[in-house]
């Protein structure tokens, strides 16, 4: 395996459902350009249904990686050193840290249509952030692969 390949990868993309109310907000954009002219309808449809396609695209290109001596997620990198003990949430737990038991010093990579999720202490004493919320679709894998990089 190469020094830096990632030992666990994944893309948060959204939902199915997501990329078909886009086709709708593209037809709502052909409504709304009707009335000027089949033309304009045409290019509304095909312009809101690019943008919003853009959009949905963007919010689920998140991406989630552990490397051999860092977490990746999204736009955070934290060292696997300043991690402590991962804790895998299910459907319930998940939710219920995303609401009550947030911490609002917490870095949360959160998407709400994933149901489960990791939660990690930060063990470095100088980081204010007291853990990682992470949205994923497969926590087991992802604690297995933070464990055996810390382990290495």
């Amino acid at each position: 395996m190469q020094p830096n390949a990632p030992q666990y990868a994944e893309r948060l993309t959204a939902p199915r459902s997501w990329w078909f109310i886009s086709v709708l907000v593209g037809f709502a954009c052909a409504l709304m350009l009707l009335p000027v002219g089949t033309l304009p309808m045409l290019a509304g449809f095909v312009g809101g249904t690019a943008i919003s396609w853009v959009v949905v695209s963007s919010y689920g290109s998140i991406r989630i990686r552990v490397l051999p001596d860092t977490l990746v997620a999204g736009e955070a990198r934290i060292p696997v050193k300043a991690l402590g003990e991962p804790e895998i949430l299910d459907a319930d737990e998940a939710r219920a840290w995303r609401l009550h038991k947030a911490d609002p010093r917490a870095y949360m990579l959160l998407r709400a249509y994933i149901p489960t999720a990791l939660k990690v202490e930060i063990t470095d004493p100088a980081d204010p952030t007291p853990y990682v919320y992470l949205s994923t679709r497969d926590p087991e894998a992802l604690k297995a692969a933070l464990n055996a990089v810390r382990a290495a």
